[in-house]
């Protein structure tokens, strides 16, 4: 996973800081959206929207590629040699050459943890709405509250447990809404 995301304990979720101030991270590394794209033609031909689509949907609509960031990258893979076009149907379609199969299997790794990252954050997407925006900064509060009982209790006995207790009905209440 990303450093740029935090892992919250057991849960098994991610978290990107920045959004709770209404921020979006920028989801893909150096190197890693050309590694996608090609990942993604692995699959098969597609064309510039398709690819954005792809990636919005296995992200659950966390990340958005834009024009601006795909299709240059598209005309890199396909200076170097990576990817070939063709109009298909009034469409430039993008296809793996042999070369571009070669440079995926340079970092199975890699490509692994862009689509691990992308699933993780799937849930995330679906909250991505200006109304839950609207209560981030509430939600932000109550987490420095607990963290704040967190520390001026530390060491005492049950404080954990009933801070924990706290949290745990909050969530009650916001899931019975």
């Amino acid at each position: 996973m990303s450093k740029r995301f935090w892992h919250i304990p057991n849960t098994g979720a991610w978290f990107w800081p920045g959004m709770a101030f209404g921020g979006r991270p920028r989801f893909f590394e150096a190197g890693e959206l050309r590694l996608a794209i090609l990942s993604l033609l692995s699959e098969g031909p597609k064309h510039g929207y398709q690819l954005m689509k792809e990636m919005e949907t296995r992200s659950g609509g966390f990340y958005k590629a834009s024009a601006g960031s795909v299709y240059p990258t598209l005309q890199q893979l396909e200076d170097e040699g990576l990817v070939e076009a063709e109009m298909i149907a009034g469409r430039r379609t993008y296809r793996l050459t042999d070369a571009g199969r070669a440079e995926l299997g340079r970092d199975p790794e890699g490509e692994r943890r862009i689509w691990e990252r992308a699933e993780q954050c799937e849930d995330w997407g679906q909250y991505m709405a200006p109304e839950s925006f609207a209560v981030l900064g509430s939600l932000v509060d109550v987490v420095k509250a607990g963290m704040r009982a967190a520390g001026r209790t530390r060491g005492q006995s049950g404080s954990a447990d009933r801070i924990r207790d706290i949290a745990d009905r909050a969530r009650r209440d916001l899931e019975q809404l």
